[in-house]
């Protein structure tokens, strides 16, 4: 079965992805930093047989503990999980879809981080797979819910309807002509954060970003995903007149094509000058200048992260290994 994010979905010049993501606990527990590893346990028991009560042979359930810093790594790398819960062990688990679309981490910061990821720009799409998940798990397990205040979750910034949504748009343009931080601070204003590809913190390589939703509280999950949708097409539609105008220099076009012969004859790529490279690639591509399926470049990014490369590549263990195998990869891909 294909992975989701190897598809071009809607905008898929500039958007890579959606996330939609639900907190959750459940009415009876305590929250997980207040349960030990037996309580936690115990708590995924009962989600497991939530989740496979129908014979789901589309889930498979992971225990943390049994995966080594590697695997666990590349999970986070390919945002199946959150890089902190990549560093969980004892009474943390997984629920993964064979696609990779849909992922629940089982006692993160909330007894249920349920995911789901789509290709290019399809909130609605998203939310709607999620909801019913949601609504599946809900009337088996029982979630911790108040009429006034929405959802119960252990960070109260979650509290109301503890959903988070967010897009990853590929901006190189915007951040070549420096504006990046002007529209950061702009969308913030209107309840919108921008991050880097990874998250709270995390720098934005490849010029890869996130924006997402901050207000969860007294707004509506269809509000909250129209805002954000609404901001995400004018930063699109910013982004490709940035592009454009930028191509009108014969200097930035020149860069493309060298990014294009590097990666299609380097031996040697480190991680940073591969994702440097790509992301010059894939505005070539979506500028019509390259021909090179745009499916190809996003499985890249994916695959060609340290450990997911490492994991995949038995071979590419220790940093000159990998940057050979990577060199390598990128060639045969290209």
């Amino acid at each position: 079965m294909s992975k989701w994010y190897i598809e071009k979905g809607d905008q898929g010049d500039i958007v890579l992805s959606t996330r939609i993501r639900l907190a959750r606990n459940l009415r009876e527990e305590p929250f997980p930093i207040k349960l030990d590893a037996q309580g936690k346990n115990r708590v995924n028991a009962l989600i497991r047989s939530a989740v496979f009560e129908n014979d789901q042979n589309d889930f498979s359930f992971i225990e943390m503990k049994d995966l080594s810093r590697r695997q666990a790594v590349s999970l986070a790398e390919r945002h199946l999980i959150s890089p902190e819960f990549a560093a969980k062990k004892e009474g943390s688990a997984l629920i993964l879809s064979k696609d990779e679309s849909v992922s629940i981490m089982l006692c993160e910061e909330d007894h249920i981080r349920l995911q789901v990821m789509k290709a290019g720009l399809d909130l609605e799409g998203a939310y709607d797979i999620a909801d019913k998940l949601d609504s599946m798990l809900d009337a088996r397990v029982h979630f911790a819910f108040d009429e006034r205040i929405g959802y119960l979750t252990q960070c109260p910034t979650n509290l109301g309807t503890a959903m988070r949504a967010s897009v990853m748009l590929h901006l190189p343009a915007l951040t070549r002509c420096g504006q990046m931080t002007r529209l950061a601070n702009t969308v913030s204003k209107l309840g919108l954060t921008v991050r880097g590809a990874y998250g709270e913190g995390s720098q934005p390589k490849g010029d890869l970003y996130q924006i997402s939703n901050q207000i969860t509280l007294g707004i509506t999950e269809e509000t909250a995903i129209a805002n954000l949708k609404s901001i995400v097409l004018q930063l699109v539609a910013q982004e490709r007149a940035a592009a454009a105008e930028l191509m009108k220099n014969p200097a930035e076009e020149d860069k493309i094509y060298r990014a294009l012969g590097v990666l299609r004859l380097a031996r040697l790529l480190s991680s940073d000058e591969f994702m440097e490279l790509i992301s010059l690639v894939r505005l070539g591509v979506a500028r019509g200048l390259l021909d090179v399926p745009m499916e190809k470049i996003n499985e890249l990014i994916v695959n060609m992260q340290p450990a997911t490369l490492s994991v995949m590549h038995s071979e590419a263990d220790g940093p000159a290994a990998r940057d050979a195998a990577r060199a390598k990869i990128v060639r045969e891909t290209l």
